[in-house]
């Protein structure tokens, strides 16, 4: 088993840990007692939450609908299907109707690069995060 230093995927707090893991399979997750944010404590989520990792429902492959069916895409096919709708609505009904919606499970740096995203390059100043005060 090793362990591998990462940032736990619940919130934006950026607490880390070491993931236990033998092959592909995280067995645990262990706090990290060097760390600022944290300082060797972990919530329940960031401790027990790591059973989505090997869900048999979690998507690993991006999915495109064709012929009224979800198929499974490589994710250059994916990025340009969403670049091209995104355009195609932004071109038609101007940039006001895209929102850009963020999640408390991203970093502070993940939220930053998707409000960056929504005001450069679509064009809008429509966006919004589930954990604001």
């Amino acid at each position: 088993m090793k362990s591998v230093l990462t940032t736990c995927p619940y919130c934006g707090c950026g607490c880390t840990l070491f993931l236990q893991v033998k092959g592909n399979a995280i067995l645990g997750a262990v706090p990290n007692s060097n760390n600022a944010v944290n300082k060797g404590s972990l919530c329940a989520k960031g401790r027990f939450g790591m059973e989505f990792v090997h869900h048999k429902d979690r998507l690993t492959t991006p999915l495109i609908r064709k012929e009224g069916r979800l198929q499974p895409a490589s994710w250059h096919e994916a990025y340009d299907l969403i670049t091209s709708k995104l355009t195609t609505y932004r071109d038609t009904c101007g940039p006001d109707a895209i929102a850009g919606f963020s999640s408390a499970r991203c970093t502070n740096e993940e939220n930053y690069l998707m409000q960056k995203f929504m005001r450069a390059a679509v064009g809008t100043n429509s966006v919004d995060h589930c954990a604001r005060l």
